[in-house]
């Protein structure tokens, strides 16, 4: 495997890491909605009906403008379709509607010329524009690689050719599931194939000098997503580029997993000022995505750029350094993933441990053991005992509150120091300190003393006075707009000191009602029955948390998480922990569904048949089934399912383990029973435990 084609300077994908600012690209003009420069982040998503459905598929382009999207992505398999988008075209222009229309393309160059003398836009993926995917290994040589590259230029130079004679812009999209067998065979399975795959369609436009060009980094897993956008940005600057850039984790699934995993990958990127336009994919309706991205992206509207953006030039000269002035090379790099080091407090938390989950109870009632049903521990009173969940929490937080129940043995329970003190018994009950009360002459528990402070407190006297011990852990609050900045400058500063002390990193939301202004576009108002908007409440959270803690686990930093929501149920907070520790890998509690968002493509009802499958194989946990409505969204797509269910035809399904199909062309109304029958044969299938 080739190490050397892209250099990485660790650090220098982003203007700032402590401060927001974002990341100014070159413009490019789609239609009359420029991207990038100083323009807005853009909304966008793909319609779901058949391209030969012209009213169909006029209507819900129609019904996703409305919901807020700003360009409309139409798929075009094949030059029937590519024709029909100028029908599709004249008929949204005659009812009034100038949005932007992009076609997007696989496998068929043929189809993207023509699209691309009609659209605004077209939609390649270096992957299988000129390439066939047959997951074979190749071994080239120089000379045999660059001829690829060449055979490449060829099949690729008619359409750049098209797009500058039209004005017509590209987006040159990486999938990481879609790698060409070329680029497999030499960079393996990474972010850095993802970057190279475009690069060298992005230097071929260059060669023809056509600049119009977008670029998207794309996977279902948000870690892999997140590393292959930094790593494109930093080699485009050193190549002296600053494309816009598309943001979008694909295949996110649907509910509250999608947002949830959408937020985690996207919202980490856009809170280092990355990224021009999104597209939250969920197996939804795609006017149910808009929403959910122009919520994401609202965010940064409300912030101001707080460092100017160095031209293309200046950046050689700029030393991009840890909060504290010490260089981030081989401390943290943001190119791969490690797990912060800590020692492990007491079997605790730490260590090679998962992280842990903290909620707070105290507001509760904690007269009746059912409360703690919302934090995963079912109680059943005849029984009188607890079934855990599969999301049970690891503690919970009472501050001065005493419950006047016995709770489960494997539950730790958190008081504040004072309260702590006055217990008579404390077996799993451990102190809350402050930082002041912690360095003074005091009483601690012997097996596990959580510190409260904010981040400003690392440059302290006090924190210098603390007494260090493998009974310490630090609570890392903040509730500050740009709080995840200074969440990871802490543990940059704590990498520089050499402090391996286990870290729960604790993000605090006051108000999470949508309150958008007249005539500004967000959630529909769904008020719950005590007159609060609880679900838009809820998917703010999804979406807020997501982003905040997300972004720290991505990159290693995090030993627990403490999600503070006075507004919102319990068990909305427990689900919204697990599902962001989930998505960012860090702790398995559930079945992962990797499932695209449905198009033209697709060859059955994804929202029903998700469903479907989600209900009888939810209980398998830990295991990732992907669901893709067709072949292009297939093998490759599904990049690290254990399993795949595929569209191959009308009423045909094929099943994948891992990357191989295992049964072919199979009837839709048996595929699901053959899909389990195979996880059986594996030795992968436990019965769902009957409540």
């Amino acid at each position: 495997m080739n190490t050397d084609a892209v250099k990485v300077l660790p650090g220098r994908y982003c203007n700032s890491l402590t401060e927001y600012s974002r990341f100014v690209t070159r413009e490019v003009n789609i239609g009359d909605v420029p991207m990038g420069g100083n323009n807005p982040i853009r909304i966008q998503s793909m319609t779901t009906t058949d391209t030969m459905d012209t009213i169909g598929t006029v209507e819900q382009s129609i019904r996703m403008v409305d919901a807020g999207c700003e360009y409309v992505r139409i798929t075009a398999p094949s030059i029937k379709e590519a024709q029909n988008l100028a029908e599709i075209k004249k008929q949204l222009r005659a009812r009034g509607y100038t949005v932007p229309l992009v076609a997007d393309i696989h496998f068929t160059p043929n189809a993207a010329e023509v699209a691309a003398r009609i659209v605004e836009k077209v939609r390649v993926n270096p992957g299988n524009y000129a390439d066939k995917k047959k997951f074979d290994q190749i071994d080239y040589t120089h000379l045999e690689y660059q001829g690829e590259l060449e055979r490449i230029f060829q099949k690729f130079t008619p359409l750049v050719k098209v797009c500058k004679e039209y004005g017509t812009a590209m987006r040159i999209g990486t999938n990481h599931g879609s790698l060409s067998d070329r680029i497999m065979s030499r960079y393996g399975d990474t972010p850095q194939g993802m970057v190279e795959s475009a690069m060298e369609f992005m230097r071929m436009c260059e060669q023809l000098n056509f600049y119009n060009l977008v670029i998207s980094m794309k996977s279902s897993n948000p870690q892999v997503m997140v590393q292959a956008y930094r790593l494109l940005v930093e080699t485009m600057v050193a190549e002296g580029m600053n494309y816009p850039l598309h943001l979008g984790v694909t295949e996110a699934g649907d509910g509250e997993d999608g947002r949830i995993k959408s937020a985690v990958g996207i919202g980490t990127l856009l809170e280092d000022g990355l990224g021009d336009t999104v597209r939250v994919s969920l197996t939804e309706e795609p006017e149910a995505e808009a929403p959910v991205a122009i919520e994401l992206v609202k965010r940064y509207t409300q912030r101001r750029s707080l460092t100017p953006n160095p031209s293309l030039g200046e950046r050689d000269l700029i030393e991009n350094v840890s909060p504290t002035g010490g260089d981030l090379e081989g401390t943290h790099s943001p190119y791969s993933y490690k797990k912060r080091e800590t020692y492990e407090a007491n079997a605790f938390i730490g260590g090679h441990l998962v992280p842990r989950v903290v909620v707070d109870l105290s507001k509760k009632n904690l007269k009746d053991p059912a409360v703690l049903n919302e934090a995963g521990y079912l109680y059943a009173p005849l029984l009188d005992k607890y079934n855990m969940a599969e999301q049970s929490v690891d503690f919970v937080y009472l501050a001065d509150e005493l419950p006047s129940f016995t709770l489960p043995g494997n539950l730790k329970q958190l008081y504040s120091y004072s309260t702590w003190l006055k217990l008579t018994d404390k077996t799993n009950c451990h102190p809350v300190f402050t930082l002041q009360e912690y360095i003074g002459d005091v009483d601690r528990s012997s097996k596990l003393n959580l510190v409260r402070l904010k981040p400003v407190d690392i440059d302290s006297d006090a924190f210098g006075s603390i007494q260090l011990d493998n009974s310490l852990v630090l609570v890392l609050e903040t509730d500050a707009l740009h709080g995840m900045a200074e969440q990871r400058s802490f543990f940059f500063k704590m990498e520089e000191l050499g402090l391996d002390v286990p870290v729960i990193v604790k993000r605090s939301y006051g108000s999470l009602t949508p309150n958008p202004s007249p005539g500004e576009r967000g959630f529909e108002e769904k008020v719950s029955p005590t007159g609060g908007d609880l679900e838009g409440a809820t998917t703010l959270l999804q979406l807020y948390a997501s982003t905040d803690l997300g972004a720290l686990l991505v990159d290693g930093f995090g030993d627990g998480i403490w999600i503070d929501a006075p507004e919102l149920p319990t068990n909305v907070i427990t689900s919204t922990a697990f599902g962001i520790l989930q998505a960012t890998r860090s702790r398995i509690s559930k079945t992962e569904y990797i499932s695209c968002p449905s198009c033209g493509r697709t060859l059955f009802d994804l929202m029903v048949t998700t469903q479907m499958i989600r209900s009888r194989t939810s209980h398998l946990k830990g295991l990732k089934i992907g669901i893709m409505g067709c072949i292009v969204n297939g093998p490759g797509e599904m990049a690290d399912a254990d399993y795949g269910y595929v569209g191959s035809g009308t009423d045909k399904i094929t099943l994948y383990r891992g990357k191989e199909a295992v049964k072919k062309n199979i009837s839709s109304a048996n595929a699901l029973d053959e899909l389990i029958n195979i996880i059986k044969g594996d030795g992968n299938w436990i019965d769902a435990v009957q409540e």
